[in-house]
């Protein structure tokens, strides 16, 4: 059972938990391929961006402004296209643009009067301010990709995150989407997580690769969490 009394500082993934990465891949990345007359329904351009996003993320550490441009090149490597440079440009950038979800403002907003906040991101320190913006929130501590030298679902980014924060683990719980690259190594470094299955009634696991893992909590949305963990 769950026991937010025992939690000071709530960690989150940020693309796919706080911000809708889904409809920012498919949005960009659709824009790029009806240019090329490609059609790709949503649900298979997802399915190929876990698959390229992953294995370039596996390699050597690259910034992720860098991985979303072999993500762009590798689309047109499997799909029978070459991207302008341009387009690949715009495609990694286009973190900048991907919106909050709907519940994550009020959400933290709601979080932040009882918890400490933090993000754990696969991303770039400059492209996390574009959407620190987005989510109106000052987080006690960001962590990011571009700082750790890696990406998770390395233990390093959770390791890293435990030490910088500074308290026993045992009182951080961690929040997030992906079952890959959250839910399974923060149980596999001891913290206690929640799972926001924002995918929840579709099939597949859309822009993240399949996965195994337990938590401690299911919920579809953020606003469930806030309301779970309210303490006054």
């Amino acid at each position: 059972m769950l026991d937010f009394e025992m939690v000071e500082v709530m960690t989150f993934d940020c693309y796919g938990t706080l911000i809708d990465w889904e409809s920012g891949i498919a949005s960009a990345m659709g824009e790029i391929l009806r240019s090329h007359g490609v059609r790709l329904e949503k649900d298979d351009i997802l399915e190929l961006f876990a698959k390229l996003e992953s294995r370039i993320e596996a390699g050597n550490f690259h910034n992720y402004k860098t991985v979303l441009a072999k993500v762009a090149e590798g689309f047109g490597e499997k799909l029978g296209f070459i991207p302008h440079r341009k387009e690949i440009e715009s495609f990694s950038l286009s973190v900048k643009n991907w919106p909050p979800f709907h519940d994550s403002v009020e959400a933290l907003h709601s979080l932040k009067k009882s918890y400490r906040l933090a993000v754990i991101s696969n991303v770039d320190d400059d492209l996390f301010a574009f959407s620190a913006k987005h989510l109106e929130t000052d987080f006690d501590w960001v962590v990011t990709a571009e700082a750790v030298k890696c990406y998770k679902p390395s233990l390093n980014n959770f390791y890293h995150a435990i030490e910088k924060i500074g308290i026993p683990k045992e009182r951080i719980l961690h929040v997030a989407q992906s079952l890959y690259h959250d839910i399974e190594p923060a149980e596999k470094v001891g913290l206690k997580t929640v799972w926001i299955n924002r995918r929840h009634g579709k099939d597949g696991f859309g822009a993240t690769p399949a996965a195994k893992a337990t938590p401690d909590m299911e919920l579809p949305d953020l606003l469930g969490l806030a309301a779970r963990a309210r303490r006054f």
